[in-house]
């Protein structure tokens, strides 16, 4: 690696971060020191995956107030544990850091870096980070941010995430030298508020040492990585009403919204009844209580969809389908949603207006739940 070295190159790196570095909670004091609260630093650390830090600041100070150790996490219901994670998204945290803090509660804390990748949901960078700033461990931590710092710094033209192994032992000096916890949230705070896509050069501690700086091409490294295509779908979510509880689906084992409850939703592209099969359909719409309210775009990583929401009030429950439960109204503000559910949720707390259309099969879905329901 014909780079200079990091030891030196990042010298004005840790006085930069003492004098700017944002106030957070899961922060300690003492940077040189060993966390007093290595928990914390895991919590922060997976709520932070893929969540900004101002989101994630309020959902933190609630979680350690409930679940301030290993132990009282460890020791709580799956269904408490989401309802509290209830919004920040991305649930598969939520399951894996319960599991992560009972495996701890159990055992204790890793004693290395393999130790605590070991653990439920902690990939290299999460260890890393944690081995770093919770026991001064000189682990470098490479995240979205840290490659882009990396790769502007050291001019780095191809993606910097094929180059890994290297800049990780690039950095390792650095950390042992100037402070593992120091170091590696400096380069975050780095990351994220002066070295972004569109990088603010002139503020940089590191703008005299700064290879794509000095090359006039800090703004086109690292490559933009190709978009994926995002999938986009029409759907009616629906909440259907009868003898005081509604009726939703079961969580799930496994998935992005395993651990929650979620409404039926219907696709939009159903065909459409006809001839007397119509007819039937307005003639029984009519005597249904049926209230709709403006729809909204729902954005996931890989997904958009474009949501129609509905209440149906029905006279008589029906069996519940297999996957499916009825939940007593007053019950429900308890129950884990996701966002998208959460939001029908809300708004069955209002009255709605009578809906200027209605999905295509409705009434067969009330006759036979099972059928294109998800």
């Amino acid at each position: 690696m014909p780079w200079t070295p990091s030891a030196s190159l990042l010298v004005p790196l840790a006085p930069w971060f003492e004098r700017v570095k944002r106030a957070m909670p899961w922060r300690a004091a003492d940077l040189g020191s060993p966390h007093p609260d290595p928990y914390a630093v895991l919590v922060s650390e997976l709520m932070l995956q893929q969540t900004q830090v101002a989101t994630v600041i309020p959902y933190f100070e609630r979680w350690m107030a409930r679940f301030p150790d290993a132990r009282s996490l460890a020791s709580a219901d799956e269904q408490t544990t989401h309802k509290l994670w209830e919004g920040l998204g991305y649930y598969r945290r939520c399951r894996f850091l319960r599991a992560a803090a009972t495996e701890i509660a159990t055992k204790g804390w890793p004693a290395d870096l393999e130790g605590l990748t070991a653990l439920p949901g902690l990939g290299p960078y999460t260890a890393a980070a944690v081995g770093a700033i919770a026991f001064q461990w000189p682990t470098p931590a490479l995240d979205g941010n840290a490659f882009r710092v990396l790769a502007r710094l050291l001019l780095i033209e191809d993606d910097p995430k094929r180059r890994a192994p290297e800049l990780r032992e690039w950095l390792a000096p650095a950390l042992a030298v100037h402070g593992p916890s120091r170091i590696t949230q400096a380069i975050m705070e780095l990351g994220a508020t002066i070295c972004m896509p569109q990088p603010r050069c002139d503020e940089c501690p590191l703008f005299s040492a700064c290879a794509a700086k000095q090359a006039g091409r800090a703004a086109e490294i690292p490559p933009v990585a190709k978009r994926t295509i995002v999938k986009e779908e029409d759907l009616w979510l629906v909440a259907v009403e009868a003898e005081g509880a509604f009726l939703l689906r079961l969580p799930s084992e496994k998935g992005l919204l395993a651990g929650l409850w979620r409404w039926p939703a219907i696709p939009e592209d159903r065909p459409p009844a006809t001839g007397s099969r119509a007819a039937e359909e307005r003639a029984e719409y009519q005597a249904l209580d049926i209230q709709a309210w403006d729809g909204w775009t729902q954005v996931y990583t890989h997904r958009r969809e474009r949501v129609s929401p509905l209440r149906l009030s029905i006279e008589k429950r029906f069996e519940a389908p297999p996957g499916m439960a009825w939940v007593e109204a007053a019950d429900l503000p308890a129950l884990p949603l996701g966002r998208r559910d959460g939001k029908l949720r809300g708004l069955l707390e209002r009255p709605g207006a009578p809906p200027l259309a209605l999905p295509p099969g409705l009434l067969q879905f009330l006759r036979e739940p099972t059928a294109g329901s998800r």
